[in-house]
């Protein structure tokens, strides 16, 4: 009985060891739409982007939908630059400005010529990420945002007098549309308005609000780490199929108990019967210490062996050397080390004079560097 479950635990490292190494990271797409899918949280100078470009304006004002329409459009460039902090969604900043024709008079007889500035805070949102699978690599990308701003128009002087100048807070709004022309380009085509106060270009004539409206066109460089990639949950198969075959090896041992412990005609063979414990693991999400539901089994078998034969253990936490200092691994191996060795006492009732608890941060790397993540963990295993 005894070498068969040690049979067991060896093939139980060999499979999970064995679907380690064929595992391939998604990096830059994803097999579930992005709403359901976990990202990594890439480093703090990756997602970036910066976005110029120009296109035609309009000031939507009092008497402005009198003049003719050509004499209402301008050319204003405009920038922005941001952050993706996942698939779908971003944060930038963007400016634009140059000149913007209104209009005076019953007739809109009087042209005024607006210089101004407008800067804006967006939030973004891309819709097709979002409720789509993540693709790195799509062609077409549809991004709508709002945003809030201010807008600064400077004082001018026209054929019918100088204008003040006057400022307005903005909201913002736009429709984004992207088109992958390389891993670092993009293409940008944009619709966007916002809402100013009604005095803005300093007619008033009772109206709701004042307004812009801009239809762009422009190139986005991304710079840093364009992609992202899928946190990958554990095998819940392979852990259900595994935990399955001891629940069998239990029953089946405990069949065995029910045998008569002597033969009256067979001469009586004492045994010796040695426990024995395999390491078990428990591993962490990075940059945390607390305990998965998934990992819950661990702690649980551990606990069982130890009741059942007064074995004291060693807790040893471990933090991977790819990501944090040595000094902050250190003291996040320490917690999770302690958070084990706390569901053991707390939850499960073991004598705390049979754990010893041990941290060793990132300067020692139980896994190899080509399996770091495996190094978020804690090792439990029996003292010798």
């Amino acid at each position: 009985m005894k070498t068969k479950v040690l049979l067991l635990a060896l093939l139980s490292g060999f499979i999970f060891t064995l679907s380690a190494q064929e595992y391939q990271p998604q990096i830059g797409y994803s097999t579930e739409p992005g709403y359901k899918t976990n990202f990594m949280k890439n480093k703090a100078g990756d997602n970036w982007f910066i976005s110029a470009g120009a296109g035609m304006s309009i000031l939507y004002g009092d008497q402005n939908s009198k003049a003719d329409f050509k004499n209402r459009l301008n050319v204003n460039p405009n920038f922005s630059f941001g952050k993706w902090f996942n698939p779908y969604l971003g944060l930038r900043f963007a400016a634009t400005g140059g000149v913007l024709h209104g209009f005076e008079g019953d007739n809109a007889q009087f042209m005024q010529h607006n210089k101004y500035v407008m800067a804006h805070v967006d939030f973004m949102w891309d819709v097709i990420n979002f409720w789509g699978r993540y693709d790195e690599k799509r062609v077409f990308r549809l991004i709508p945002w709002v945003g809030v701003g201010y807008a600064q128009r400077f004082k001018t002087s026209e054929s019918n007098g100088s204008i003040p100048r006057t400022e307005s807070p903005s909201i913002n709004f736009g429709l984004l549309t992207a088109f992958r022309l390389s891993e670092r380009l993009d293409l940008n085509i944009e619709a966007q308005g916002a809402f100013l106060v009604e005095e803005w270009n300093r007619v008033q004539m009772h109206h709701l609000l004042d307004g812009i409206g801009q239809l762009n066109i422009g190139l986005t460089v991304k710079l840093g780490k364009t992609n992202f990639e899928v946190l990958q949950p554990m095998d819940y198969a392979l852990l259900n199929d595994l935990n399955s075959q001891i629940n069998a090896l239990r029953a089946e041992n405990a069949e065995l108990s029910k045998r008569p412990v002597s033969c009256p005609d067979c001469e009586e063979v004492i045994t010796t019967i040695t426990n024995t414990y395999a390491d078990n693991a428990v591993y962490f999400q990075i940059n945390s210490a607390k305990i998965r539901k998934d990992q819950e089994i661990q702690i649980y078998n551990t606990a069982q062996f130890i009741k059942d034969t007064n074995t004291p253990i060693t807790v040893v936490g471990f933090a991977d050397k790819e990501t944090g200092t040595s000094t902050y691994n250190m003291q996040l191996s320490e917690k999770r080390a302690k958070a084990v060795a706390k569901e053991l006492t707390e939850k499960y009732g073991v004598p705390s004079s049979l754990i010893t608890v041990q941290w060793k941060g990132s300067d020692v790397q139980p896994y190899d560097k080509e399996h770091y993540k495996w190094n978020r963990v804690v090792i439990m295993s029996a003292a010798e």
